[in-house]
């Protein structure tokens, strides 16, 4: 039976290398994937997953008008489709993340969705929301703060290194803009 899941956390913990090896791991057996990704994010290059270690897939992406029960829909004309992968989920809509359920319940799909819980202020993300009420399984990938305790949070700074304490929910970046802390280190680095 087919689920909707969503693996969380904060900035470099591993959620792309998670993805890609567990894609890796479908096709070993024979069993088709498809990849996809916001196209807004294209810090690996347009159309393509890319973790930190150095690997990468290319990918279909989504932009918040589009239809994923549709484009499933399409994909699954042209050939089986054992398993889904959704890279920077928190970019979803709640609509798209509705979508994806329905492809879950009524196509039998396996939906597994990775991405950011939280943004650098500690508010969720719209998709990420989403997935948290919806998801039939709900996974933390973990990563450490400096100080050894489990990073839950992320702050965003500036190029020469101040942390940004107000802006837009969504800015990409990697290790220049954001570093993951524990919530007493992002407390203190958001002047709480």
């Amino acid at each position: 039976m087919a689920k909707l899941y969503f693996h969380y956390s904060t900035m470099n913990a591993g959620k792309s290398t998670l993805l890609l090896q567990a894609s890796h791991n479908y096709r070993e057996r024979g069993m088709e994937t498809r990849l996809l990704t916001a196209a807004l994010d294209a810090r690996a290059g347009p159309g393509r997953i890319g973790s930190r270690i150095g690997i990468g897939a290319p990918a279909d992406t989504f932009t918040e008008g589009d239809d994923l029960f549709g484009l499933l829909e399409q994909w699954l004309a042209e050939g089986p489709v054992a398993c889904l992968f959704v890279d920077e989920a928190q970019f979803l809509t709640e609509a798209q993340v509705w979508q994806l359920a329905r492809a879950v319940d009524d196509l039998n799909v396996p939906v597994m969705c990775y991405g950011l819980r939280v943004d650098f202020m500690g508010k969720l993300f719209p998709g990420s929301a989403s997935l948290l009420a919806w998801a039939d399984e709900i996974r933390e990938v973990r990563t450490i703060c400096h100080c050894g305790r489990k990073a839950t949070m992320v702050v965003r700074q500036d190029e020469s290194g101040q942390v940004l304490t107000e802006g837009a929910q969504i800015q990409i970046g990697g290790n220049e803009t954001y570093i993951s802390l524990c919530r007493r280190h992002w407390r203190e680095k958001m002047g709480q």
